[in-house]
């Protein structure tokens, strides 16, 4: 059985009113969603869902929502190149080395040599490989990024193309097709 606060650790799929992938968020937060009418249970039975019990309700969740209010979509704009989102983006991670220790901004293609400061530019690296570098390009200090760097896309892209829902969105569409049938 399972109890009452691993249920609301458990989290639900939230899609817009195009059926496009949006975010995950707790079922606390969908429960109230759905209570105000606000989104709307995706799924055809409970099985793939939970049963919440209060004093006065009973509310099955499924593991899939819809909104049914237009989320006038927010303006998403590229964040600006600075430490705090350098660092988001290469996972605080030396992207020479993997270290995680004293990490510092690198220009792959040094200032010095007409590189910008621009996110296909600026990676995180550790003090260390970032000293071996110096003011050489990594292909003249014999040095491979792990990762190309590149702009950060926009979270509901992101969080579209992500592993984490693959698996829960699959079975949802295996059990519409099933009751179109």
């Amino acid at each position: 059985m399972t109890s009452a606060m691993q249920v609301l650790e458990q989290s639900v799929v939230v899609f817009s009113q195009n059926y496009l992938p949006l975010c995950r968020i707790n079922i606390k937060r969908a429960i109230v969603l759905i209570l105000d009418k606000k989104a709307e249970p995706l799924g055809f039975s409970t099985a793939g869902g939970w049963r919440i019990h209060s004093p006065r309700l009973v509310l099955d969740v499924p593991k899939h929502i819809r909104l049914t209010v237009a989320s006038g979509e927010r303006m998403w704009k590229v964040p600006p190149v600075n430490r705090r989102e350098v660092l988001r983006r290469d996972h605080h991670s030396c992207q020479y080395c993997g270290s995680n220790k004293h990490l510092t901004l690198d220009h792959v293609i040094p200032r010095s040599q007409g590189g910008l400061h621009t996110w296909n530019n600026v990676v995180i690296a550790c003090a260390r490989c970032n000293s071996y570098k110096s003011n050489r390009t990594p292909l003249e200090a014999g040095m491979q990024l792990r990762t190309q760097p590149k702009p950060p896309v926009h979270p509901a892209i992101a969080f579209a193309v992500s592993e984490a829902w693959r698996n829960d969105a699959t079975q949802f569409w295996i059990n519409v097709q099933a009751n179109l049938e």
